[in-house]
């Protein structure tokens, strides 16, 4: 039986902090900020072009590879970038906070540009020492304990922001939230620096291209790149018209829908993670993924059921609860398969790379759900929920035996 050590254990909770500090400016550079400048009485359309404030989230691979390759002259490869953008995130939320809304919207845009480049750089390297520092064993429990300390940072950078500026002011938000972001610093400082390969980066051609040579050099590496895409697919359809079905399919209204998402839901996201992070530990990662994959695929049937029952509030509570808990299950070990698919080398840029894939059939399957709900009706759109989770199943238990592998060697 695995019994977790002192240096695991110690890793699990540098990685929560760690989580913490990923998720704080994220609001803050976006719901947050919104709804600040909409208090303030910016115009509609100034307020628009804060949505371009995500871009360097989605497009955070384009940089990676740098991070792989360069490192500054103290903690290491891994900290010595955790702890730069940290403080450059700390300095620009407070910088943010103190921007003169009166003027421009396009100069609070820059800020948020900014504080968003410097957040989405955090998380290349947060990434990538998680999968560095965490043993195979353990890193479903890694990923359970980011997502609590990613959750707890939006439910901080979100309704506890929106409280305390509602009793003293943005400026005096912005400026506690930043402080906050030293939790993230603590947990740098209290990490160990994962051991980093001999010969790094000789080239440019390497830093770029190395990461792609290295991948495809394993057995089967297209077909886990499908993978990648389909495992959470259904899951994405399920999760992508959720409120819009709960408000408009079914009559609930604002405060019941925002009460049981927030709170239900994302209590059985985290319940759902660690109980998923757990079964890991004895089941391995295949294991876990075809069992976790079958499950969250036939608990989008409870939304199918509700659609048929109507508007019940305890059935929608129960089916809140059910897809989120298995969702979160699902996702601690998909989490675990990226890092089991990054090698060390290039674990930043691979890592970057395999998240953009992975979110990329959850944004292109966004129009396609709207048309399928409106042509079909509710019932139909979570059957087709359900059954878009077969095909990534497919591709899972014909690589099984390159997925067991991972649980044997480090890649």
């Amino acid at each position: 039986m695995f019994v977790i050590t002192k240096d695991n254990f110690r890793s699990l909770g540098v990685v929560m902090f760690l989580g913490f500090s990923s998720g704080l400016p994220l609001s803050l550079s976006g719901a947050t900020l919104q709804a600040r400048m909409t208090t303030d009485g910016i115009a509609l359309d100034q307020i628009g072009w804060i949505t371009l404030a995500g871009l360097p989230y989605t497009l955070k691979f384009l940089w990676a590879p740098f991070l792989d390759r360069w490192r500054w002259p103290f903690l290491g490869r891994r900290r010595s970038w955790m702890l730069v953008t940290q403080v450059l995130t700390l300095v620009l939320i407070w910088s943010l906070g103190q921007a003169d809304t009166s003027r421009p919207g396009e100069s609070i845009a820059v800020w948020a540009l900014l504080l968003a480049f410097a957040s989405a750089t955090q998380d290349i390297v947060v990434d990538a020492y998680r999968t560095d520092i965490l043993s195979p064993a353990v890193r479903g429990l890694g990923a359970s304990s980011a997502m609590l300390g990613y959750r707890l940072a939006m439910l901080c950078a979100g309704a506890v922001a929106l409280g305390m500026a509602a009793a003293w002011g943005w400026a005096t938000t912005y400026e506690v939230m930043a402080l906050a972001m030293g939790v993230g610093i603590l947990g740098t400082l209290w990490g160990q620096e994962p051991e980093s390969p001999s010969g790094q980066g000789h080239s440019w051609q390497e830093t770029f291209t190395g990461p792609w040579q290295d991948f495809f050099a394993r057995s089967g590496a297209l077909p886990l790149l499908a993978l990648v895409v389909l495992y959470k697919l259904g899951d994405a359809l399920a999760f992508s018209l959720s409120s819009a079905f709960l408000l408009r399919g079914l009559g609930f209204d604002l405060v019941q829908v925002g009460m049981v998402n927030k709170g239900v839901g994302l209590g059985a996201t985290i319940a759902g993670s660690f109980v998923g992070g757990g079964l890991m530990l004895r089941w391995g990662l295949f294991r876990s993924l075809w069992y976790f994959g079958w499950i969250q695929g036939l608990a989008t049937l409870s939304f199918m059921g509700l659609a048929a029952w109507g508007h019940h509030f305890t059935g929608m509570v129960g089916a809140v609860f059910l897809e989120n808990f298995t969702s979160g299950m699902g996702t601690s070990a998909f989490a675990a398969l990226l890092m089991s698919l990054c090698s060390t080398r290039y674990s930043a840029t691979q890592f970057a790379l395999l998240s953009a894939l992975a979110a990329l059939g959850r944004v292109l399957i966004g129009p396609f759900a709207g048309i399928l709900a409106q042509q079909t009706g509710w019932e139909i759109y979570f059957l087709v929920a359900t059954l878009l989770a077969l095909p990534g199943l497919v591709v899972l238990w014909n690589l099984r035996r390159e997925i067991g592998a991972l649980e044997q060697v480090e890649p």
